[in-house]
């Protein structure tokens, strides 16, 4: 029971609750917390290299000029009505000619749906597929898998992974849990480490997941996946993404994917995401979102379905976005070799996806100059906005245990200068610990 009740609290002499249980115990963004302290401090005037948000500095890195141009006339051409409840038509059409075309899919337009940003999607995902009390599995770190199991009201089966594993979860983590759970939930590249499944690590966990359908048959809820692929677009060197039904199209009845503009195209406040799926999944994620009126607006969508038709500028986009994120990938974990050459107590996983970076800084033991020592990640990270001016996201915002000194660093705000100047500061910084 969600509510308590006034005939409740006459009899206990209690005060009665004035929200939902749900809502009472639902707890903040801890990385949408530290940036705002972050923001704050840059807003009195500091000067603080902040790599915090998963989001993009416009000036940095604009949106494709083709799109921007598309979303202007669009609303020149007075397209501001609303728009269909699945998204409209050209839209879902050019989505799977762009996944077909990147992914080499068969996916048709009655298997898209469109919302404002992923978000809405996958919390119409979990709302969908999951009754109160279901279970959900996905590993930590990971983005918000906690906030929407506590939205829907089920049970959560967090995996720690380990770096090792890059961080990703294995079929042998999963495979004690699969009978118990009715979604699994996982994402390549992973946010926050920028870190992607390997074939046979995929591969092993979708012939699990389709054995554990086999035996339900059709006497129990499916094991349904929801596979976060919003920066697949965005992998490095040697890396390829790789996904569920491509690698095994057993999967094709039990996975929505999660995608969209945002991270793809720099796009995060065009709010154009869209979820690809079973047509009867889709259908009710669609009347979900359809009561939230939780679309994405009409001329982005407009704008949007002419982008991903042109396929030389879409490709031209991409060349340029890639290159210049992972120059400052590269540039990042250059400097972090070093530190860690030179004695530092600092790792880094090599650059493989997305707009992340993985670190290692553990600091705990350390004696600063007034005396004080180094404790924990808390105070790791104070001393590195405090003595760095450097703001990194702790893996404990991603539901980690708080003693894993682990941090994500984002470089979507980030100037080639900002490299060697942030790093530079961190190094000084550094030198005045004693170890």
């Amino acid at each position: 029971m969600y509510f308590s009740t006034m005939s409740e609290s006459s009899t206990t002499g209690h005060a009665p609750a004035v929200v939902s249980e749900m809502a009472d115990r639902l707890i903040g963004s801890e990385i949408i917390k530290l940036a705002a302290q972050v923001n704050q401090r840059i807003a009195s005037g500091e000067k603080i290299f902040n790599f915090t948000i998963g989001d993009f500095n416009p000036s940095v890195f604009p949106i494709p000029a083709v799109l921007e141009d598309g979303i202007v006339q669009a609303y020149r051409d007075k397209q501001t009505n609303y728009p269909a409840a699945n998204g409209i038509e050209p839209l879902r059409k050019s989505v799977v000619h762009f996944l077909n075309r990147g992914l080499g899919w068969n996916y048709d337009a009655e298997e898209v749906l469109i919302s404002g940003g992923g978000r809405p999607l996958i919390y119409a995902a979990y709302l969908t597929l999951l009754d109160p009390g279901d279970t959900v599995i996905y590993p930590v770190p990971s983005w918000n898998n906690n906030h929407y199991t506590h939205l829907s009201r089920a049970r959560a089966i967090e995996l720690p992974t380990t770096a090792e594993e890059h961080f990703m979860p294995t079929a042998e983590q999963i495979r004690p849990h699969i009978r118990e759970a009715t979604l699994l939930a996982l994402c390549s590249p992973l946010n926050p480490s920028g870190t992607t499944f390997s074939k046979q690590a995929l591969i092993d966990i979708c012939d699990m997941v389709v054995a554990e359908n086999q035996r339900r048959g059709s006497s129990q809820k499916p094991l349904y996946m929801l596979y976060d692929q919003l920066y697949w677009t965005l992998t490095y060197g040697e890396t390829e993404h790789y996904d569920p039904v491509s690698v095994c199209p057993a999967m094709r009845d039990y996975v929505i994917y999660i995608d969209g503009l945002s991270k793809a195209f720099a796009a995060t406040g065009v709010r154009v995401g869209w979820s690809v799926g079973p047509a009867n999944i889709m259908a009710k994620m669609r009347s979900i979102l359809s009561h939230v009126g939780a679309w994405s607006p009409k001329p982005e969508q407009v704008a949007a379905a002419q982008f991903l038709k042109n396929d030389a500028a879409v490709d031209a986009y991409l060349d340029d976005f890639r290159t210049a994120l992972h120059d400052r990938l590269a540039g990042f974990y250059k400097h972090f070799q070093y530190l860690n050459a030179s004695g530092f107590p600092v790792e880094c996983i090599a650059p493989q996806a997305a707009i992340y970076l993985t670190v290692k800084i553990d600091l705990r033991g350390a004696r600063k100059q007034d005396g004080t020592v180094i404790q924990s990640v808390e105070d790791i990270t104070a001393f590195l906005l405090n003595e760095a001016s450097l703001a990194l996201v702790p893996f404990y915002a991603f539901g980690t245990a708080r003693d894993i000194p682990w941090y994500r660093l984002s470089v979507g705000t980030c100037t080639m200068e900002d490299v060697d100047a942030s790093m530079e500061k961190l190094s000084a910084a550094l030198k005045t610990l004693v170890f």
